[in-house]
């Protein structure tokens, strides 16, 4: 891969609408997209290298931690969605159709991702915001 390639990876990851955010065994941050950014309203710089549980005490850590335990001694990924946790971090609804929504539903993919000898020492979270999925199936 040359310069460019990776410049343009780094862009699409930057650009995403999709929260990326990669923590390494001590759920220290390492990748926090311009998603997160805007959603959280905290820089990449605020965060990187920073604990996810001192920076964002309301993540549920007994939860967060089981399910991530499982991606690292598994190496597989798992998933949650809004019916079984309706979000990770608590960020605002901003969507003007779906203004009556307390905070952003979200759905998870939580992926394993393993160095040079394969041994897992990160995950990557990625975020899909699916307020809008969540507010029609509250009105079924």
């Amino acid at each position: 891969m040359d310069i460019r390639e990776f410049h343009w990876l780094m862009n699409i990851v930057q650009n995403l609408d999709v929260g990326l955010v990669v923590l390494d065994r001590d759920f220290k941050i390492q990748v926090w997209n311009g998603f997160m950014e805007s959603h959280s309203g905290r820089f990449t710089h605020e965060v990187r290298d920073g604990n996810l549980f001192e920076l964002f005490p309301e993540v549920d850590r007994k939860w967060l931690e089981r399910k991530a335990n499982m991606v690292f001694k598994l190496n597989n990924r798992a998933f949650s969605t809004w019916e079984q946790k309706p979000y990770l971090l608590r960020f605002s609804n901003y969507r003007p159709i779906t203004g009556a929504a307390p905070h952003m539903f979200q759905n998870l993919t939580l992926v394993p991702l393993a160095d040079f000898g394969g041994q897992v020492s990160h995950i990557a979270i990625m975020i899909y915001d699916v307020t809008d999925e969540a507010m029609l199936a509250s009105q079924q």
